[in-house]
C-alpha cells in the first residue's frame, strides 16, 4: 500500500505496522490529513484542522520510538476529537456561537487517555448546538453532511466524528452518548460503536463552572466511533484508564472473566407502537443468523419494561435540562433548537419537583430487572430505529418529525437511563429509492461486558463484512 493511501487502514492494522517500523506515524497522519483535505469540504465534518500540530506530534513520536522509547498502543493512529470535550488551547463551543471563546485550560480525561497511548489529533468535529439533536447542524459552523449522500442525516450529535471516520479522516473518532449521540451517527453512517456503562470511561471538562446535573452525570459516557468492529478492542482499552478527576469512575479492565459457551443471546424484534420497517428486519435476521453461525445460542425474548423505562428516562431528563440547562438554551440558542427543544418538552413532558425525584429512584427498578434478565441473557440483539435513518432536519419538521427521529428511539435513550453498555454494528446496505443507506443493529450487553458486545460486533463484521469498503467504493 502506497503512503496515500494508509488512511484506508484500520486504526489496529495502523498501530500494529507504526510500532513495528514499518509505517511513521508521520506518514499515517500525512494520509489522514490529504484525506480530510480532499473530502472534508463536502462533509463539513471537522470543523478545526489542527494538522500542523499534528504532524510536529508524529515526528516527535517517531523520533522517540527511534530513540528506544516503548510505543502506546495506539501509536500513530490519527483521531478526531468532538467539539464538545476540552482540548487544551481550543475552544469547546459545544456548536454555541456564544461559546465560541471558551478556550479549555486543559485537556479532558478521555484527550489525555488517548493521546498517551500514542494517538495523533488531527481536528476537531462537529456538534449541534448544546449536543442536543439527533442531526448535526448549528449556526456557528454548518450542516455536517453523511458521506452516503444528502439523502440522510448524519446523525447527531456526533454526526461530524462518524461522518469523519467512515469517510477516511482520522481511523478512530471520539464522540459521547447521553440518549444516543454515539449510536445515532454510528446507524446513520454504517459506523461502529459501543455506548459504555456508567461509571466505564472517566468523563470530565476543566473549562466547567459548575457541575452537571446527575442525570447528565450519570446518562453521559465518552466514548469512540470506528469503521472496524476490532478497532474498539485496540481503543477502549486506553479509553477507560483511570483519571482521579472523575471520582465515579470504575477501575475494572475491559475483558471480563470468559463465559461458560454458548453465549445465550436474546433476540427481539420489538418496536412498541412503531412499524418495523422491512430493511430493519433484514438488518436483525443478518446479525442473528452471523451470531449464531458464530457459535452463539440465540433465543427469542420479551424484554422487560423497555418502553417504561425509556419514557421515564427522557422524561426525567428533559425535567433536569428544563431546570439547569433551559435558561442557556433560551438565550444562547438559536430558534431551530429552541423549536426542537419546545417539540422535545411535549412529546416528553418534563418530570419536576417530587415526581422527578420519585422517577430518579425509580431508575434502580429498571435498572435491576434489566440485570437480572442479562443473568440469563449476557446479550441481547436488538432494533436500534424501527426505520431507516431519517433525512437531514427531519427533527424540525414538528411533532411528526420529532417523534420520528427521536420518539422512536426507546432502545437508545433506555440504555442510557439504566447505564447499560450498548453496542452498534451494521449489518446490510438498504438500496432505498431515496438512495442507499446503512442499517445498523443494536447489542445490549451486561454492565460492565462492554466487551462481549464488541465481540459480537466483530463475529458479525467477519460474516458481513465493513461497511466503510461499500462506501469507499462510492466515494472513490
Amino acid at each position: 500500500m502506497s503512503n496515500t493511501d494508509l488512511w484506508r487502514l484500520s486504526a489496529t492494522e495502523t498501530a500494529a505496522q507504526a510500532r513495528a517500523g514499518e509505517i511513521t506515524a508521520e506518514a499515517s497522519v500525512s494520509a489522514a490529513i490529504a484525506r480530510m483535505t480532499q473530502v472534508n469540504s463536502g462533509l463539513n465534518a471537522v470543523v478545526e484542522d489542527l494538522s500542523e500540530q499534528a504532524l510536529d506530534r508524529a515526528r516527535t513520536l517517531d523520533k522517540a520510538r527511534a530513540n528506544g522509547t516503548t510505543c502506546g498502543p495506539l501509536h500513530g493512529v490519527p483521531i478526531t476529537i468532538k467539539v464538545n470535550v476540552d482540548q487544551m488551547g481550543h475552544a469547546t463551543t459545544n456548536g454555541v456561537t456564544a461559546l465560541k471563546d471558551m478556550i479549555a485550560p486543559a485537556n479532558a480525561p478521555i484527550v489525555d487517555n488517548l493521546e498517551q497511548a500514542g494517538a495523533i489529533v488531527i481536528g476537531r468535529t462537529n456538534t449541534p448546538e448544546f449536543s442536543f439533536r439527533a442531526d448535526t447542524d448549528n449556526p456557528l459552523y454548518g450542516r455536517t453532511r453523511n458521506p452516503w449522500g444528502k439523502h440522510v442525516s448524519p446523525g447527531g450529535s456526533s454526526g461530524g466524528a462518524a461522518s469523519a471516520v467512515m469517510s477516511g479522516i482520522g481511523a478512530l473518532a471520539h464522540g459521547n452518548d447521553i440518549g444516543g449521540s454515539l449510536r445515532f451517527p454510528a446507524a446513520a453512517n454504517g459506523a461502529v460503536t459501543v455506548k459504555p456503562g456508567l461509571g466505564r470511561v472517566p468523563a470530565w471538562n476543566p473549562s466547567q463552572t459548575a457541575e452537571r446535573g446527575m442525570l447528565a452525570q450519570s446518562m453521559s459516557v465518552q466514548g469512540l466511533i470506528t469503521r472496524s468492529a476490532q478497532d474498539l478492542h485496540l481503543s477502549m482499552p486506553s479509553a477507560i484508564r483511570p483519571d482521579a478527576r472523575d471520582p465515579f469512575h470504575v477501575p475494572l479492565p475491559w475483558n471480563g472473566d470468559d463465559l461458560a459457551g454458548p453465549i445465550k443471546v436474546g433476540f427481539t424484534k420489538e418496536t412498541y407502537e412503531f412499524d418495523l420497517h422491512p430493511e430493519v428486519s433484514k438488518a436483525l435476521d443478518t446479525a442473528r443468523d452471523a451470531l449464531s453461525d458464530a457459535g452463539y445460542d440465540v433465543v427469542d425474548v420479551d424484554p422487560p419494561e423497555l418502553r417504561a423505562a425509556g419514557m421515564d428516562g427522557y422524561r426525567a431528563l428533559m425535567g433536569e435540562v428544563l431546570a439547569l440547562m433551559g435558561p442557556g438554551i433560551r438565550e444562547q440558542g438559536s430558534d431551530t433548537i429552541n423549536a426542537i427543544f419546545d417539540e422535545y418538552f411535549e412529546q416528553f413532558p418534563p418530570f419536576e419537583g417530587t415526581e422527578l425525584l420519585a422517577v430518579m429512584a425509580r431508575r434502580s427498578h429498571y435498572a435491576r430487572v434489566w440485570s437480572q434478565f442479562l443473568q440469563d441473557y449476557p446479550l441481547v440483539l436488538c432494533p436500534f430505529m424501527p426505520q431507516p435513518f431519517f433525512r437531514p432536519d427531519r427533527d424540525t419538521e414538528g411533532a411528526d418529525g420529532v417523534r420520528e427521529v427521536l420518539g422512536s428511539a426507546l432502545w437508545s435513550y433506555s440504555m442510557n437511563f439504566m447505564g447499560l453498555p450498548a453496542a452498534s454494528v451494521p449489518t446490510v446496505l438498504a438500496e432505498l429509492p431515496q438512495g442507499p443507506q446503512p442499517i445498523n443493529v443494536q447489542i445490549v450487553a451486561r454492565r460492565w461486558r462492554e466487551d462481549l458486545a464488541v465481540d459480537a460486533c466483530v463475529a458479525i463484521e467477519n460474516r458481513v463484512g465493513r461497511m466503510c469498503d461499500l462506501l469507499w467504493d462510492r466515494m472513490g
